[in-house]
């Protein structure tokens, strides 16, 4: 955990948002242990809040509630509220990364990112870290289901919000990740054993030789349409979307992925995330949807003066790097079998994804083609 508290020490000494030092956030050396019951982690919690907001410290623990927003498959999420000396209640979330999940997110990548896209007024702020997680303001939202991502006002508005999120500029190098960590992720699924037989017998039947093969072949395809650049989110699923209806607010969440990265696999993976939870790809938005919010990603303003031109190139564009979305998560999820604690057919789901990206391939690919010639 050394590298997680030199990584919040540089936080607090860093430049900030504005180019100067920036927010001080405090951090503590506290760390929670994720597999415990909440009612076990409560007092940790309470604890840890306590050791980051000094104001709270004298404050009887009986002030405190903790519960639990949302355990996904890299995080824990938990409501911290506290009944403070004035009488207000004040909520914060806490977030626990989850173990091992250092394999695959860049955690020093993702604290720089959210300091310039909170300042930006996306996410909630960030309050504070401590040794395995961080801490939040409280969104007071629900998370989206996938079946809401696909209703035209929601989706209008998500096209929007992406193309204001793409257009933050994070300072450091602006290299596209995609392929670097495609393929950091490819050597260390490629090296992997399983302590149990059925997940090893299943792993050997993978071809790394061809997954291989295909990473490198459409890495060169996509190199010929020239995508632009931007500092993408990368995991714009609808459990990191939230909406409070009332407001009618919008908020893009977990910026655990987020790199600078090609445009169309941002949109083409958000697509793909039209899923659901299920994968079931008979889902997929149809051309129609996609122009609906390929429109207004375009000209948020003026989404019926894209011309027909520049639907066709970005609809061409997420096309292809919707392949490159399969195949991320595919190589990503043979790492999760081995490194996750979390119960999840991890492996399953590597080739639900490799076989989606298989079925698409040649479709894609022959459309793209036509396009460019």
């Amino acid at each position: 955990m050394g590298a997680v508290k030199n990584l919040w020490a540089k936080m607090v000494a860093g430049d900030g948002a504005n180019g100067d030092h920036g927010p001080d956030f405090p951090s503590s050396s506290r760390a929670v242990d994720t597999s415990l019951s909440l009612s076990v982690m409560t007092p940790h919690i309470i604890a840890l809040c306590k050791d980051i907001f000094k104001k709270w410290k004298a404050l009887d623990d009986s002030l405190f509630s903790v519960e639990r927003v949302s355990g996904g498959i890299t995080n824990l999420l938990l409501k911290v509220s506290v009944m403070e000396e004035t009488g207000k209640e004040v909520s914060v979330t806490v977030r626990l990364y989850g173990p091992n999940t250092e394999y695959v997110i860049n955690r020093e990548r993702e604290v720089q990112a959210i300091k310039y896209l909170s300042a930006a007024g996306f996410g909630a702020k960030l309050l504070g870290g401590f040794e395995n997680g961080m801490v939040q303001s409280f969104i007071n939202a629900r998370t989206l289901e996938p079946s809401d991502i696909r209703k035209p006002m929601i989706a209008a508005e998500i096209a929007k919000q992406l193309r204001k999120f793409h257009e933050v500029d994070i300072p450091g190098s602006k290299e596209p990740q995609l392929w670097i960590d495609i393929f950091k992720f490819f050597e260390k699924a490629s090296t992997l054993s399983f302590d149990d037989s059925d997940k090893q017998k299943l792993y050997e039947t993978i071809s790394f030789e061809e997954l291989r093969k295909e990473i490198v072949e459409l890495r060169d395809f996509t190199g010929r349409l020239n995508a632009p650049v931007v500092f993408a989110h990368n995991d714009l699923l609808s459990g990191n979307l939230m909406l409070n209806e009332e407001e009618e607010k919008l908020y893009l969440i977990d910026f655990e992925y987020g790199s600078y990265n090609y445009r169309g696999f941002d949109i083409g993976n958000h697509f793909n995330e039209y899923a659901g939870y299920d994968c079931d790809y008979s889902l997929y938005p149809s051309k129609e949807e996609q122009y609906h919010f390929l429109r207004h990603y375009l000209r948020p303003n003026k989404p019926h003066e894209v011309s027909e031109a520049e639907l066709d190139s970005l609809y061409v564009e997420a096309d292809v790097y919707k392949l490159a979305s399969h195949l991320y998560w595919a190589v990503w999820a043979i790492i999760q079998a081995r490194m996750s604690p979390i119960e999840f057919d991890y492996l399953g789901y590597f080739f639900l994804r490799y076989n989606e990206y298989k079925k698409q391939r040649s479709e894609s690919f022959s459309l793209a083609t036509s396009y460019l010639s």
